[in-house]
């Protein structure tokens, strides 16, 4: 009898470690995931939010302009895009989330621009992509050769002042994220912000060419052995988590085992 209660203990308590363990694990990983996906919603909020603000300096220079059945249509396609942004945004749950409210930002403002020409009597703009360095500029005007440091030149779409910068050879206006206690451009900021481009400028052009070396690792602190030294260090914290959550629970498991027994 002795040996089957111990028996029994040992295998409630080798349960209640995999269930603590496992317990752990999705803690972790839901953690994990909430950490990479709240800086990538704020830059998309903070996206959505200039979006607004465009659209009421349009309404502003509008004011009293007649507008046509293109121009109404093309005002109301802006409307819908902002509304759909947003609503994109808060239904975001992952990283990767954020491209369909980046390519809904991006037609939102090439219908304004639709509508600044169709009022102004010009000819609908060619759909070029945003600027590079800030999609909040708007629409690029031109390709200008840049390299950034410590990497190889390319030609990159800018909006004209940006444009201006690179030739005189000035410091383009860049979207800057925070990364741990720094602010680095978007580019450089890691893959979390791959899909935050690919919703931009995936329907323009190379996007491995146009982020080589960027976006995809190397800059900002964001280079191979540094991830892998911190992917160890994540899974031996996430280890000693896991076990020492688990034994926490063992207690707990082995008591709700014995609960029906009587003594």
């Amino acid at each position: 009898m002795e040996l089957l209660v111990v028996l029994l203990v040992v295998v409630g308590g080798a349960i209640a470690l995999a269930v603590g363990i496992s317990r752990a694990s999705e803690r972790k990983a839901a953690a994990q995931r909430e950490a990479e996906l709240e800086p990538v919603r704020r830059l998309a909020e903070e996206d959505v939010t200039a979006l607004g603000v465009e659209l009421q300096e349009l309404d502003a220079d509008l004011a009293g302009a007649p507008l046509d059945a293109g121009a109404n249509a093309d005002y109301q396609r802006a409307l819908d895009a902002y509304e759909s942004a947003k609503g994109s945004v808060a239904a975001m749950t992952r990283p990767d989330d954020v491209r369909h409210v980046t390519e809904i930002l991006e037609d939102g403002r090439y219908a304004m621009a639709c509508v600044r020409a169709r009022v102004a009597g010009e000819p609908l703009p060619v759909r070029r992509p945003p600027c590079f360095f800030d999609p909040r500029h708007g629409l690029s005007v031109t390709d200008v050769p840049w390299t950034p440091p410590g990497g190889s030149q390319r030609d990159v779409p800018a909006c004209a002042l940006d444009a201006e910068r690179v030739r005189a050879g000035a410091e383009p206006d860049s979207r800057k994220v925070m990364v741990g206690s720094q602010r680095v451009p978007y580019y450089q900021a890691g893959r979390a912000y791959q899909p935050y481009a690919a919703g931009y400028f995936g329907a323009f052009t190379p996007m491995d060419w146009m982020f080589a070396g960027l976006l995809f690792g190397g800059l900002g602190g964001f280079d191979a052995l540094g991830g892998i030294g911190e992917g160890i260090g994540d899974g031996i914290a996430g280890l000693g988590e896991g076990i020492g959550d688990g034994f926490g629970e063992i207690g707990e498991g082995i008591g709700d085992f014995f609960d029906g027994f009587d003594f």
